[in-house]
C-alpha cells in the first residue's frame, strides 16, 4: 500500500522531517522513528473510516451522527457478537472443565481398581506363602527319623521343636504387644 501518496510520513530521528523517499518505504514502514499521519481525505467504506484523522471536518464526526441509529445498531450487533463469543468460549470451557473431571473421575476408579487388584494379589501370595509353609511343617513332623544317623536324628529333633514352637504361638491367640 502506498502511504506516501495520500499521507505525511514524518521521521522522529533528528525533530520533524517529512520522508520523501517511497521508493525505500516497503524497508523502513515498520520502524519506530517513521509515523504515518493523514493529510488526505479520510477514506470511508460502509460509513466506517478506515483510519482515524485527529481534526476532520467530515459529517461523521459531528455530535448528530454518534447518535445514528446505524451506528447504535452496529455497535448492538457487534456487542450481541462479542457477548455471543464470549458465552460460546464459555460454554467450551465449561465444557473442557466437565470433560476433564469426568477423566479425572475415571483416572480415580481405575487407582481404586488397581489398588484392589494388588491387594488382592498380596493376600493371594500370603495365603500361598502360609500354606507352603503349612505344607512343610506338616512334612517335617510327619518326617520316619528311625532309619537316620544319629545328627540327622538330632537335626530333626530341632527342626520339630521349631515348627511346635511356631504352631504354639501362632495358636496361642492374641499376645499382650499385639493392638488389635
Amino acid at each position: 500500500m502506498d502511504y506516501a501518496s495520500t499521507n505525511v510520513v514524518w521521521c522522529y530521528w533528528q525533530g520533524k522531517k517529512s520522508f520523501n523517499h517511497t521508493h525505500c518505504w516497503e524497508v523502513v514502514k515498520t520502524c519506530k522513528r517513521f509515523q504515518i499521519i493523514p493529510t488526505g481525505p479520510t477514506v470511508v467504506l460502509n460509513e466506517t473510516p478506515l483510519h482515524e484523522t485527529p481534526a476532520s471536518d467530515s459529517p461523521m464526526d459531528s455530535p448528530m451522527s454518534q447518535d445514528s441509529p446505524i451506528e447504535n445498531s452496529q455497535g448492538l450487533l457487534g456487542g450481541r457478537r462479542r457477548r455471543r463469543r464470549e458465552g460460546e468460549l464459555s460454554k467450551h470451557q465449561a465444557m473442557r472443565i466437565e470433560m476433564d473431571l469426568k477423566q479425572q473421575e475415571h483416572d480415580m476408579a481405575i487407582q481404586v481398581e488397581y489398588a484392589k487388584e494388588r491387594e488382592y494379589v498380596r493376600k493371594e501370595r500370603e495365603y500361598v506363602r502360609e500354606q507352603n509353609i503349612e505344607k512343610k511343617d506338616r512334612e517335617t513332623m510327619a518326617m520316619d527319623t528311625s532309619h537316620m544317623s544319629p545328627e540327622t536324628k538330632q537335626f530333626w529333633k530341632l527342626e520339630r521343636r521349631d515348627v511346635m514352637r511356631r504352631r504354639l504361638f501362632r495358636d496361642d491367640g492374641p499376645s499382650n504387644t499385639d493392638c488389635q
